[in-house]
């Protein structure tokens, strides 16, 4: 018969610091890093001033009340002028939840009836006609079909057309909208629509596993983020466009222009392709990071990110010239359907 271990044993074994002896540094080196990131807008982080205010928030358990959490949610009903609301971990939780609410059979049903459109706004930075929606949803409406607005980005919407998410969310029974996507909140989106489809929501959330429970750091963030950096997405904008228009001077193609926080690029007419640019972006003094065609811009980008990217742009369309690369006088024609959204494939590396 083995020995017992004394508690002390045990609980040297059970502790452990997750934070490093460089961990401040890291941090900060992190935030210079999303900075200068392009590939997403939900690479942001949440500051210290964000931080703080979030230790000041209820510590209720939210799969039965927590009052922060329960303030967050009434606060976006009252917002998007709908009955209530839910803090769901996830955008694509959220959406998911927000549809199998609105089904009444189960989605692998064989042949059933259409019950609810989902639209997104945006969608690839390109705001959705408000025109548009309302003429899809009196069309859904009228055939007794519900509307769902896939609204992760839909505060970009706000700001671009200065129009009340009121009256944005309107032509829709429910929305989820995303606190982390642009707004730079750590965790988290809200699912809002009638008080019966909320509550039956919320059954869902906690069926998939999606009911947490000290939830209320996490809504003081989202709170933090509508009250603080909401306002930024004007900024950004502006510093998207001027990418564009820069990229447009250097004589690169604009696939999808930049009406909100994205814009979508080709580099074939300056002789350059994506994965030659990531890398030389990777290995700039103060590296770059880049996907593909799209290029994310978000309220922690900084003005001399999109400035070195520009120069690196001329930079490496001057090289290819010297090189002796000649625009075609013709664009190569593209037939079928091309989608703008290409992803960078990394050349794989050679020993």
């Amino acid at each position: 018969m083995t020995t017992p271990n004394s508690i002390a044993d045990i609980a040297a074994q059970v502790k452990f610091d997750i934070l490093s002896k460089s961990h401040l540094l890291d941090n900060a080196s992190k935030a210079d890093e999303v900075a200068r990131t392009f590939i997403s807008d939900t690479v942001t982080v949440p500051t210290p001033e964000m931080y703080a205010y979030a230790t000041l928030a209820t510590i209720g358990d939210d799969v039965y009340y927590d009052p922060s959490t329960s303030a967050l949610e009434a606060h976006m009903a009252q917002l998007t002028g709908k009955e209530a609301g839910l803090f769901i971990p996830s955008g694509t939780a959220s959406n998911q939840i927000a549809l199998r609410t609105h089904l009444r059979q189960p989605p692998y049903t064989v042949f059933a009836p259409t019950e609810v459109i989902s639209l997104e706004n945006t969608l690839n930075g390109t705001i959705f006609p408000q025109d548009d929606i309302i003429a899809i949803s009196d069309y859904a409406h009228s055939h007794g079909i519900k509307m769902h607005l896939d609204g992760a980005r839909i505060w970009h919407v706000a700001i671009e057309t200065r129009t009340p998410l009121k009256e944005l969310l309107a032509p829709f029974d429910t929305a989820s909208l995303c606190f982390s996507k642009g707004l730079g909140a750590p965790i988290g989106s809200c699912l809002v629509g009638p008080k019966e489809f909320i509550a039956k929501a919320r059954w869902f959330r906690k069926l998939f596993g999606g009911g947490m429970r000290q939830t209320g750091i996490l809504a003081a963030s989202a709170a933090y983020a509508l009250t603080h950096n909401f306002p930024q997405l004007e900024r950004v904008h502006a510093l998207t466009k001027k990418l564009e228009a820069g990229l447009k001077a250097i004589g690169a193609d604009i696939t999808s222009g930049a009406e909100t926080c994205m814009v979508f690029y080709d580099p074939s007419p300056l002789g350059l392709d994506y994965n030659e640019i990531a890398e030389r972006a990777s290995v700039l003094p103060s590296p770059l990071i880049l996907g593909g065609s799209r290029l994310v811009l978000h309220i922690q980008t900084s003005e001399a990110a999109v400035d070195d990217f520009l120069s690196l742009i001329s930079q490496l369309a001057e090289e290819k010239r010297k090189a002796g690369f000649v625009k075609p006088d013709t664009p190569v024609k593209v037939t079928g359907y091309k989608d703008i959204y290409e992803r960078r494939v990394p050349k794989p590396k050679t020993n």
